[in-house]
């Protein structure tokens, strides 16, 4: 095999098979990036058997062939070299080893043969759809906060992704839980998606995704099945396999009758939580909202550091309310709005509290009090 292919292409694909592979592994072609050359394309194939993604780049093939090679160092070597450089990477199957070559930079580096790779089975998709880049990302960017990190509640450590009934019809939604806090993130419904069997998404597949939706304009189509999901652009395919659980029923936790209404402009709210959680104890984090007729009081009493108070005018007109919540879970919603005012329902201190973006539905969050 022998290619030439400019710097920038290049980097771009190998950083994302690098990010796939997984560091610590016990079979060594794991840690490897599969690159297949023919006609005028250049496939890099990663996967940690999980999640396998495919790149393909046009390329200059000199000859064809394949080979695999450690995707960490190819990744660290190409990110070195100057930009616009054109590579040239030659495989010599007889020395085992894969030629890289710029300018006047050479490296050998050793190489593992093709046959061991591990493809990921195909699926039989049952439901297939394209969705704007745009859609897609807002879903999983403004979920994945709320991904629980507790390895024993497995069926909470992604984004549940389903068809749901929405205010105005049928909807594509995204739903990320930690048991503390809740995000729920409404599209309208793509052609095609009305039959799609509802998945759970890995939390490092929603991190991976984030390469594939960049581009606004790029259609992303995605294929479902019950064990699999399949994201392609026109020169990636991210296929993961999807979370083997029963997602909880979220719609429970969702309060309905909270009535007393604050509305705050999201980023003065933000900062204010920032600066006064400065002084709070690192363990617990808790701000204390004090609210009454258009005012709120943010403040935090920390008997190891000091005490913090911050004023902010907003709109309430219901009665006086103390209630506290764990500063970084309060900090990570109002980041996800993207409109200028955020609106928090509450109803006493001691139930969970809901937050939408303006009157804007299609994004519900829901944060649990703590005691202050």
């Amino acid at each position: 095999m022998k290619i030439s292919i400019e710097r920038g292409v290049l980097l771009k694909a190998v950083a994302q098979a690098q990010s796939v592979v997984e560091r610590r592994n016990t079979i060594p072609i794991l840690a490897n990036v599969l690159i297949e050359a023919e006609g005028e394309t250049v496939s890099f194939r990663a996967t940690d058997l999980d999640i396998e993604v495919v790149d393909k780049v046009s390329a200059q093939v000199e000859r064809a062939g394949a080979t695999t090679v450690s995707a960490v160092m190819l990744h660290e070597i190409v990110r070195k070299l100057p930009d616009g450089a054109l590579v040239t990477l030659t495989d010599d199957a007889a020395s085992g080893r894969l030629t890289v070559q710029a300018g006047r930079s050479n490296f050998a580096l050793a190489t593992l043969p093709r046959e061991d790779f591990p493809v990921m089975a195909t699926s039989e998709y049952g439901s297939s759809f394209t969705a704007p880049a745009s859609a897609l990302r807002r879903l999983f960017e403004k979920s994945k906060f709320a991904i629980s990190t507790e390895e024993t509640r497995y069926y909470l450590n992604g984004v549940y992704m389903h068809v749901a009934e929405g205010e105005e019809g049928r909807v594509l939604r995204c739903v990320a839980t930690d048991g503390h806090r809740l995000a729920r993130i409404d599209t309208a419904l793509p052609a095609g998606a009305d039959g799609m069997p509802g998945v759970i998404v890995p939390r490092k597949t929603v991190g991976e995704l984030r390469k594939l939706l960049d581009n606004d304009d790029t259609e992303i189509t995605v294929s479902v099945s019950e064990t699999k999901i399949r994201f392609a652009t026109d020169g990636i395919t991210l296929t993961s396999k999807v979370i083997d659980g029963t997602f909880p029923d979220y719609a429970r936790v969702i309060p309905t009758g909270n009535t007393r209404r604050l509305e705050v402009d999201a980023s003065e709210f933000a900062q204010a939580v920032d600066r006064v959680a400065t002084v709070s104890s690192e363990r617990s984090r808790a701000v204390k909202l004090a609210l009454e007729e258009d005012r709120l009081v943010l403040s935090v009493n920390s008997p190891d550091s000091g005490a913090a108070e911050e004023e902010l005018a907003v709109a309430y007109a219901d009665e006086r309310l103390e209630i506290g919540f764990n500063a970084k879970y309060l900090l990570e919603i109002a980041s996800q709005v993207d409109r200028e005012n955020a609106v928090f329902l509450f109803n006493s201190s001691g139930d969970p509290t809901l937050m939408r973006e303006g009157n804007d539905a299609s994004a519900v969050y829901v944060v649990m009090p703590m005691r202050v």
